[in-house]
């Protein structure tokens, strides 16, 4: 073969082997590529169950497509009997809430009567509870100290505080606490031989008063003069207290009876505008005496005057006491800095509390109208509506009967059920159901919606309601209810739901749509309607008889 051919031969060849040459290269390099690939993927494995590919997607990458996560993660068949496994879930105990607290306390200090000691169960401003131990005559051991601190600790967890039970021959003053007026005996506990008692102290900031209910006197029916205060009082507002408020008062002077009302809702006046022009009003009003007695400077405040546009018959007469006055001349009136400190109560002596300030202000009103007229035969109190300060010391303290306005509603019926279990667990029961009435606002009267119908309906529930008030009747009485005598000789006091007489039983105000919108302050003579006579008529009625002829 010539030099041209073998070069032709070693021209064609030379493809050959510089493609095989080059080939052995690219593979070294693509797999040094994939080595890297893997490296990189190697690196980012602990991010594949963190992927944002759609699960879909993933499944289609999967070795095994119908395999599901449970069998990926657990592939042997579930097997029956003893064999099988099942989890083991553990559910943390609930914890104690404020009002398992109460209870769970309760129990322990009636577990540790029943050994014959004495307990006060002291709830404390942030509702903890302890367990103060009488030991000035019964011997208590540190041991039992101990059992029962481990005990309230673990069961009480935060309403628990760092000292849960005190012996009270180790405190400075124990009679501070044991002989406090606020205490009051747990009705709850079983009676048994040698067993000690059990009682409670509640601290609270506000509201105190609706757990000290002043009990009514023979002389506070026998004492002449003696003027009838009543409070009118709603749970809900906008039921009309304001305004029967009013047409009671016209009622009772009309009889000749001197009269006065007295506006103690103090962040929402009512009555007082409906009986007197704003021009008209006293240079200070209830608010002022609130706080001016509070540093010892409420004398001399002009706080009545007579009602304005009111005509007199039989010698009657209607004043007014505002929640607010004018003020003095050329000084700022400042309502609401005043309201802002009306509540405040202070440990120091010198400082009245609120609940007695206001007893003086209500005082300071009656003495005002006898210097200027005659003694008020009758005062009617525009109470707050709500569980409020100024409603506590008004039913509980200054009144001796309470008119209880109402709709029959759901939300009524549950505040008036707080309000009354309230009254019971604080042993006030006996002392403040015979001083209330209910009062039936605002009841229909139509073809769609029958008075006796609505009245019915109302009187169930009120009777309800009312029955936490109600003694529990033994288990042989007849099932006519009434005061009656029983195996221990103490009066039952359980009305049935059809008494007339009993404080559950309704007093009714109709309703009517001419009442809508009317602006009685700027419609002269609005009282004298018919339509307005007809709705009044059954509450006036009833009201005035149980107002002067008592209970």
């Amino acid at each position: 073969m010539g030099p041209g051919r073998e070069s032709e031969t070693e021209v064609l060849r030379a493809p050959t082997g510089a493609v095989d040459r080059r080939g052995t290269a690219a593979s070294r390099q693509i797999g040094q590529q994939t080595g890297r690939r893997a490296e990189r993927l190697g690196a980012l494995r602990h991010l594949v169950r963190r992927s944002p590919i759609p699960g879909r997607n993933r499944r289609r990458r999967s070795r095994h497509p119908q395999q599901t996560r449970r069998d990926r993660i657990d592939p042997q068949p579930v097997r029956a009997g003893a064999h099988r496994r099942r989890p083991h879930v553990t559910f943390p105990p609930d914890p104690v809430r404020f009002d398992r607290a109460r209870t769970l306390a309760l129990a322990s200090a009636r577990e540790l009567a029943a050994s014959g000691v004495d307990v006060l169960v002291v709830r404390d401003l942030l509702g903890r509870v302890s367990l103060l131990l009488d030991d000035r005559l019964t011997d208590i051991s540190d041991g039992t100290v101990a059992h029962w601190t481990a005990h309230f600790s673990s069961s009480l967890g935060p309403y628990a505080p760092q000292r849960p039970v005190l012996l009270a021959s180790r405190l400075f003053r124990p009679s501070a606490l044991l002989d406090s007026p606020r205490v009051v005996d747990d009705l709850g506990a079983p009676s048994a031989p040698r067993a000690g008692r059990v009682r409670l102290l509640d601290n609270i900031v506000v509201g105190e008063e609706w757990t000290r209910v002043r009990e009514l006197t023979e002389s506070d029916q026998s004492t002449a003069p003696r003027t009838a205060r009543t409070a009118l009082y709603g749970f809900k507002g906008g039921v009309g207290r304001s305004t029967a408020t009013y047409m009671l008062a016209r009622r009772l002077a009309d009889l000749g009876r001197c009269v006065l009302v007295i506006d103690l809702d103090l962040e929402s006046p009512g009555v007082g505008p409906l009986l007197v022009t704003e021009e008209q009003f006293p240079a200070y009003g209830l608010v002022d005496h609130l706080v001016e007695s509070a540093v010892g400077n409420a004398d001399g405040l002009d706080l009545v005057v007579p009602a304005s546009h009111l005509p007199s018959h039989n010698n009657g007469e209607l004043w007014v006491a505002p929640a607010r006055g004018l003020g003095a001349p050329d000084v700022p009136y400042s309502y609401v800095d005043k309201l802002n400190r009306v509540y405040a109560d202070s440990p120091s002596t010198e400082f009245p509390a609120f609940a007695d300030r206001l007893e003086s202000a209500v005082a300071a009103c009656e003495k005002a109208v006898a210097v200027r007229s005659r003694h008020p035969d009758v005062v009617l109190l525009d109470s707050r509506a709500g569980i409020h300060d100024i409603a506590a010391v008004a039913i509980s303290r200054l009144c001796d009967l309470a008119l209880l306005f109402a709709s029959d509603n759901t939300q009524t019926w549950k505040g008036y059920r707080d309000l009354f279990t309230a009254w019971r667990d604080a042993g006030q029961a006996v002392a403040v159901r015979e001083r209330l009435r209910m009062v039936a606002s605002m009841v229909p009267d139509s073809p769609d919606h029958p008075l006796d119908t609505y009245l019915e309906s109302f009187r169930d529930h009120a009777w309800s309601c009312f029955s936490i008030l109600y003694d529990d009747l033994p288990a042989d009485a007849p099932s006519d209810g009434g005061d009656r005598l029983w195996q221990d000789k103490l009066p039952v006091f359980n009305p049935s739901p059809e008494d007339d007489s009993a404080p559950h039983s309704p007093i009714p105000i109709l309703f009517t749509l001419e009442l809508v919108g009317l602006d009685a302050i700027n419609t002269p003579g609005w009282d004298e309607r018919a339509f307005v006579r007809a709705a009044y008529d059954a509450f006036l009625d009833t009201a005035t008889r149980l107002i002067l002829e008592g209970r």
